[in-house]
């Protein structure tokens, strides 16, 4: 098991702002360059869309969010899975990036993260039920966007059966509010889309299972 694996879980699990950790080993030039963490810390240089990430590129999207787990971490069902998952959930930004049409987009970035994440850790020998655990958050962080918005990838089905949406939905509020320029009324429409989110999933799931 690697040093800084370990290193990295202690800061997640204990420190209030995991962020200062992380930067400070990027402003000292002691962030480890050897793989898999370069899949982290390729994310300094992927940029995101300014409209919906005012905060920049999604390293710093990223400290952001877990921070804002850091102080959630107690309201999880696993809180190792969750700092984790807040970590690696936009992973697969880095090689899903692209600027079409004059835009910065990233699709499909939940998929790829999925399969990075699960490199990630199966790196570090890390168990199949851990693995299973963070892996299904990352595939399933943007069904809160797809859900409210109604868009055809939703498949609130399939992420029941894979994570508890109580997770993703704590997840997501996260993710939602690890972002630059928040001001009150910002926060109140990312705290009603993530509870819209928790009242139509579960209204679907409810048809389902009535049928």
């Amino acid at each position: 098991m690697s040093n800084y694996f370990i290193e990295f879980e202690k800061h997640l699990m204990e420190d209030e702002k995991p962020s200062e950790y992380f930067n400070s080993l990027i402003e000292l030039g002691a962030y480890p360059k050897e793989y898999p963490f370069n899949m982290i810390s390729d994310l300094i240089k992927t940029e995101q869309n300014l409209e919906y990430h005012p905060e920049g590129s999604v390293w710093n999207h990223t400290m952001m969010v877990v921070d804002e787990a850091a102080t959630r971490r107690n309201h999880s069902e696993n809180p190792r899975v969750f700092m984790w998952a807040a970590l690696l959930h936009d992973i697969g930004k880095g090689p899903t990036t692209k600027v079409r049409k004059g835009k910065i987009t990233s699709y499909d970035h939940d998929e790829v993260g999925e399969r990075m994440a699960r490199e990630f850790l199966e790196y570090f020998n890390e168990d199949k039920e851990f693995i299973r655990e963070v892996t299904a958050l990352v595939r399933w962080h943007m069904q809160i966007l797809f859900v409210v918005k109604d868009m055809p990838w939703q498949n609130v089905e399939k992420m029941d059966e894979e994570t508890s949406i109580e997770e993703i939905a704590l997840l997501g509020k996260c993710d939602r509010l690890g972002r630059g320029d928040m001001n009150r009324n910002t926060i109140e429409k990312e705290e009603k889309n993530v509870k819209a989110f928790l009242e139509k999933s579960k209204k679907k799931l409810s048809r389902k299972v009535q049928k």
